[in-house]
């Protein structure tokens, strides 16, 4: 199944700190929810998958994400989730689940480093949306870098700003751009 990494870094690819955000960036929050949820039907929902530190830092508030499939990857057989989230116990189990549920759209991958370090090498990891935030944070955290040999830039918002913050919204495909 072709899925989709979508992520929030800074210049140096931090992700973030003590398994939080390390900055807060409303659009970007809202730029997430909309590219996650948006489905072609409405009668199909998008999964996103997860690994457990992720689903932790969440707040419990809001989990689940709403109106999405949630996948959280964990070794722990026995994790306890809500009725609804699929518990699975590596990347390639997530995607083989994603196939046997009814009506998914699209399928994204949204944290954290050590889900998105084995994502960005998989053969079905189609599309990075990545919002490329212009300073450097104090992170323990990172996103891998990009292969521009393996992924290309195909859309690129310009700058923006909000909360003293420079960012971006990028696009980048798997394959050779089109001429």
């Amino acid at each position: 199944m072709k899925f989709s990494l979508i992520v929030a870094a800074d210049t140096k690819n931090g992700i973030g700190k003590n398994n939080k955000l390390a900055w807060k960036l409303p659009p970007d929050m809202k730029h997430f929810v909309e590219l996650t949820s948006r489905v072609h039907d409405n009668a199909h929902t998008n999964a996103i998958i997860m690994g457990r530190n992720t689903w932790e830092s969440i707040p419990q508030k809001h989990r689940p994400l709403q109106g999405r499939l949630n996948i959280v990857l964990s070794r722990t057989p026995h994790m306890e989730l809500p009725d609804g989230v699929i518990l699975a116990n590596s990347l390639e189990d997530a995607l083989e689940q994603t196939k046997t549920q009814k009506n998914i759209d699209h399928v994204f991958v949204i944290g954290g480093a050590k889900v998105f370090a084995e994502a960005i090498n998989h053969p079905e990891c189609r599309t990075i949306y990545l919002t490329r935030i212009a300073q450097t944070f104090d992170c323990d955290t990172f996103f891998p870098p990009i292969d521009e040999n393996i992924f290309h830039m195909k859309h690129r918002s310009g700058p923006q700003r909000e909360n003293n913050l420079d960012f971006e919204f990028l696009t980048y495909e798997r394959g050779n751009p089109k001429s």
